[in-house]
C-alpha cells in the first residue's frame, strides 16, 4: 500500500548558498581588535565633554553591532549533517558542505541528520494469512535523502518513520503464513529472504514521500502468539513426526526390495509368495520398529 498525499506540493532540496566561515571569522576578529583598540587608546579623559563621551561611545558601539551582527550567521556543519536553510518561510536552499559556514543573520538554519538510523520495533501482535495471531518484530535502517521533504512534506520524519515502520510491518506480515506444513506457499518462518525483500519494497514505498530511503530491513522477532503457542507447537511435533515416520517407511520399503532383488539375482534361495510375504513383514518391522528386535529360531517351516 503506498501512500498518496493529495493537493500537497513536494518540496524537492536544492543546494543552499552560504559562505565559508573562515574569511568572517578573521573579519569578526579584526572587529574585536579595534574594540579592543577604542578600549585602550580612544577612552577620554575624567574632565572630557558630553560630546567626547558620545563619540566614544559610538566609536565603540559601531564595531560592536557589527560584530554581534556577524557573529550570529556562523553556524557549523558536521560531517554527514545538513543543514536547511529559510527565508521568512520560503526554502532557499540546503547545505551540505562541511565545516564553519556562514550565512546572513536573516536567514534560518534548521541542522538534520543524513547519518544512518537503526531502528529496532516494538513487537507488535498481528493475524498471518490465515488468521493465526503471531508477535513479530523487525530492524530498519534508514537515513534522510532529500532534507527538503523531510522538513516541509511531514510534521515530524522520524516519528512519521516509526509509524509506517509499524504498517508496513503489519501488512507484510498479514500477506502470507506463519508456515505452510504442505510446503508449496511463501511462509515468513521459511522464506527469509522473500519476506525481508518485500519488507523493504513497502517501507521505501511508504517513507518516500517523506525524503526517507531504507537501506535494510529484516525480521527480527517471528512467533506465535501466547494464547495458540502450545498447540501450534504441539501441531509442529505430529507434523515432524509423521515427516519423520514417512521417510523411515519409505528407506525400509526401498531396503526390503533391495534384500529381495539380490537374493533372487544371485540364486541364494526360492522364495514363493508366502516365505516372500514373511520375510517383507519381517524386515519392516525390524527397520520400522523404534525397538530393537528380538531373534526368534524357527526349528520347523512355514508349512508346519
Amino acid at each position: 500500500m503506498s501512500i498518496e498525499l493529495i493537493g500537497m506540493n513536494t518540496s524537492i532540496e536544492r543546494k543552499g548558498a552560504s559562505y565559508s566561515g573562515y574569511p568572517v571569522l578573521f573579519i569578526l576578529l579584526a572587529l574585536a581588535a579595534v574594540v579592543a583598540w577604542d578600549l585602550i587608546t580612544g577612552l577620554p579623559p575624567a574632565g572630557a565633554s558630553k560630546a567626547d563621551k558620545l563619540m566614544f561611545v559610538g566609536l565603540l558601539l559601531g564595531p560592536i553591532l557589527a560584530a554581534v551582527f556577524i557573529g550570529i550567521g556562523f553556524f557549523m556543519i558536521q560531517p554527514n549533517q545538513a543543514a536547511v536553510l529559510t527565508l521568512f518561510g520560503e526554502y532557499r536552499g540546503t547545505e551540505r558542505r562541511e565545516g564553519l559556514r556562514w550565512v546572513w543573520p536573516w536567514i534560518m538554519r534548521n541542522k538534520i541528520s543524513v547519518r544512518a538510523h537503526n531502528i529496532h520495533s516494538e513487537r507488535v501482535k498481528i493475524n498471518d494469512l490465515r488468521g493465526n495471531p503471531i508477535d513479530i518484530a523487525c530492524n530498519v535502517v534508514w537515513r534522510v535523502r532529500d532534507t527538503a521533504q523531510a522538513v516541509f512534506d511531514v510534521d515530524d520524519y522520524k516519528a512519521f518513520v516509526n509509524i509506517q515502520i509499524e504498517a508496513g510491518l503489519r501488512t507484510v506480515g498479514s500477506r502470507h503464513p506463519y508456515d505452510d506444513f504442505e510446503g508449496e506457499e511463501t511462509t515468513l518462518r521459511s522464506s527469509g529472504d522473500t519476506v525481508n525483500r518485500e519488507l523493504l519494497e513497502e517501507l521505501n514505498d511508504r517513507v518516500k514521500v517523506a525524503g526517507i530511503v531504507v537501506d535494510e530491513a529484516g525480521l527480527t522477532h517471528l512467533a506465535y502468539a501466547s494464547e495458540i503457542a502450545g498447540a501450534m507447537l504441539r501441531r509442529q511435533q505430529a507434523e515432524a513426526v509423521i515427516a519423520a515416520r514417512a521417510k523411515l517407511v519409505m528407506g525400509a520399503v526401498g531396503m526390503v526390495e533391495d534384500a529381495l532383488t539380490k537374493l533372487s539375482q544371485d540364486n541364494i534361495v526360492e522364495l514363493d509368495d508366502e516365505r516372500r510375504a514373511t520375510m517383507v513383514s519381517n524386515l519392516m518391522v525390524v527397520l520400522c520398529g523404534e525397538r530393537e528386535a528380538q531373534p526368534v529360531v524357527n526349528a520347523g517351516t512355514l508349512y508346519q
